[in-house]
């Protein structure tokens, strides 16, 4: 399997169908809930406002982001929830979806991006180009550092 084979969607909250979103919240559960074994509150509110990416393979939600906008997270855009069905994370689809998330902010306007990044992934989000330019801190029980992308960086 390679990342030929998935097939981006990206839309509004309100445009999401009722089993998209049902996809959507499943996997973040699995992954930040479960498997990480953190218990915290995923549906925050800030859904409602989000642009979300989809890559779905032969019917099933592979990977997936939310595009946030400006001040509804940080002053600049951002991208969360960035994950990666367990199915699915040996084909490079984690990379591909970073790709296509940048891609898609930049396509949105936003060339300045801030996220909040699990710090055990630092090298990860360092390979496209993120800065780390705060301290490490504890969300949710979790090491994380706010990084950011800018082209003036």
């Amino acid at each position: 399997m390679n990342t030929d084979q998935i097939l981006w969607k990206l839309k509004a909250f309100n445009e999401l169908t009722v089993h998209e979103y049902h996809d959507i919240v499943h996997l973040r559960q699995d992954v930040f809930i479960v498997e990480q074994n953190c218990v915290f509150l995923d549906c925050d509110g800030k859904d409602l406002l989000c642009s979300h990416l989809m890559g779905w393979v032969d019917g099933r939600l592979a990977a997936y982001t939310r595009i946030v906008p400006p001040g509804v997270m940080f002053e600049t855009a951002s991208i969360g929830r960035v994950v990666t069905s367990r199915e699915f994370r040996r084909f490079g689809f984690g990379k591909e979806l970073m790709r296509k998330s940048i891609e898609v902010a930049a396509e949105m306007g936003y060339t300045d991006l801030i996220i909040g990044a699990q710090y055990y992934l630092l090298r990860f989000y360092q390979g496209f180009g993120f800065k780390e330019f705060d301290e490490i801190y504890l969300e949710d029980g979790i090491e994380h550092v706010h990084m950011r992308l800018s082209e003036f960086n």
